[in-house]
């Protein structure tokens, strides 16, 4: 039965014992069953995520005695943001999944945006107590784990894949709230003093660079933008600097595509579009081959939503991994983020960049070589991409 199409109570209470319980198993059952994004949110996150700000109003009329107005406002604005928070995520695991050798599902990927939650939101119940928080933290650790074995049965991703799609999904999990805590915090401050100062306190002590401060800050700011963009407020939408957040032309970026890269001729190009809920991202795609050598380049614009991807370099997210037959790295060059893959038995691999927290540039060959992939990210021009994120 599943939660969207059986009786409700029954429904969600049998959903959340078994993703509690015995998750795998779990799964394997809400992997196959039917569902709509907004059948998963209204039958199941949207009476779960009520549960923390609940227990925060009891919390602070049991325990704290605020004036109560206040302590509403938030817990509405928590519930709110965080029903955003969960939406977001599920878009970008969507989007990551072809990066992970994955299968885009916007419904499955909703699905491990929502479910792995159902640990934090039931236990979100132990914060009426102020001291048996540190258990809700716990059951949010849990909940990755619920997410890291789901990865591989709903996006479809070979297992040896899981791992970086879940450390990757992990960033977005931790930017997501750090997000949610930004905006609820913004309305605490203007509310009580003492909450600005205790928040600049934390901040400060948290060991980040100024540099990379200032760039969570501007990276949460944009996310906060999308969040509102997803609540309705697109038209609205203004990043810090008060110019509209919206997704470049794909037309435009097709401009950026050279007639030639990695020493090959173009043969296809094509570009498109997508959003939902007012955010959005564009692409523009070519191919590049001759012979047995084939490269196929993008330039992606992930408007606001390449906040995430900023927020790992500005988290200083790094790995790097030997095989037998070659390499993946993740890291820094020139101050953006980096990826790239290789496989001497293949003759195959990917390299991508960021720029300006906005742009992802990747190109991906076979029967090339790494630095010809190199050479094709570098001929979209980089610094031209930086130089249209400022206009």
């Amino acid at each position: 039965m599943t939660v969207v199409e059986g009786p409700r109570s029954a429904g969600l209470m049998a959903r959340v014992q078994g993703i509690l319980i015995k998750p795998a198993a779990e799964w394997d059952v809400i992997e196959a069953e039917p569902a709509t994004i907004p059948g998963l949110f209204t039958g199941y996150a949207c009476i779960l995520a009520a549960i923390p700000p609940i227990a925060l109003i009891l919390q602070h009329l049991l325990f704290i005695h605020w004036t109560i107005i206040p302590i509403i406002v938030i817990a509405v604005l928590s519930y709110v943001v965080s029903l955003i928070g969960v939406f977001i995520m599920g878009f970008i695991i969507d989007a990551l999944a072809p990066s992970f050798d994955g299968q885009k599902n916007s419904v499955q990927a909703m699905k491990l945006a929502v479910y792995p939650y159902t640990a934090a939101w039931v236990a979100g119940i132990l914060n009426i107590v102020p001291i048996l928080g540190i258990l809700a933290i716990l059951a949010a650790l849990y909940g990755l784990y619920i997410l890291y074995l789901g990865l591989p049965k709903l996006m479809k991703c070979p297992p040896e894949k899981t791992m970086g799609y879940f450390i990757v999904s992990l960033v977005v999990a931790l930017v997501v709230n750090i997000v949610i805590g930004m905006i609820i915090g913004s309305i605490t401050v203007m509310m009580t003093a003492g909450a600005l100062l205790s928040g600049a306190n934390a901040i400060t002590q948290s060991g980040y660079q100024n540099g990379d401060l200032a760039r969570l800050e501007a990276a949460s700011r944009q996310m906060a933008i999308a969040g509102q963009a997803a609540a309705g407020g697109a038209a609205a939408s203004q990043t810090a600097n008060g110019k509209a957040v919206a997704a470049i032309d794909p037309e435009k970026l097709k401009s950026f595509l050279p007639d030639t890269a990695g020493g090959l001729p173009r043969t296809e190009l094509s570009s498109q579009r997508a959003g939902a809920a007012g955010i959005g991202a564009s692409n523009a795609e070519a191919v590049y081959a001759k012979d047995s050598a084939r490269i196929t380049l993008t330039v992606t614009d992930l408007s606001a939503m390449g906040a995430l991807a900023g927020m790992a370099g500005a988290m200083g997210v790094e790995s790097d991994k030997q095989t037998a037959t070659g390499y993946e790295k993740v890291g820094k060059v020139g101050g953006r983020l980096t990826t790239e893959e290789w496989d001497r038995g293949a003759n195959s691999g990917k390299y991508g960049i960021l720029v300006a927290d906005r742009f992802m540039v990747q190109a991906e060959g076979s029967g090339t070589t790494i630095d010809a992939l190199k050479s094709a990210v570098a001929a979209v021009g980089p610094d031209r991409l930086e130089g249209l994120a400022r206009t």
